[in-house]
């Protein structure tokens, strides 16, 4: 998806490498998708575009779709599950 909420994915890139991310990129996850508890070397800082996802981090989870944004940190543990749908979100990594 090019646009949501007025806000396209280059406007987003642009304003996530002006404060500093390194990396910005729109993920795609396949319908009912779920991964294991992992953690990344980065912070990733994100915006649903598509679908629904479920977030847990540190062991609280909260379910996040269209429009919602959302917050991993650097070395934190936390897993995801994609809704029936898929799930699409622009990431920028740091």
């Amino acid at each position: 998806m090019e646009q949501i909420r007025g806000l396209r994915f280059e406007d987003f890139k642009d304003e996530k490498l002006q404060q500093g991310y390194s990396e910005v990129l729109q993920k795609s996850w396949e319908p009912n998708a779920e991964n294991q508890l992992h953690q990344h070397d980065f912070t990733a800082e994100a915006i649903v575009i598509e679908g629904e996802m479920w977030l847990t981090v540190e062991g609280k989870t909260q379910h996040l779709s269209q429009g919602d944004n959302f917050h991993v940190p650097q070395h934190v543990q936390h897993k995801e599950k994609y809704g029936p749908e898929g799930c699409v979100f622009w990431v920028a990594r740091i």
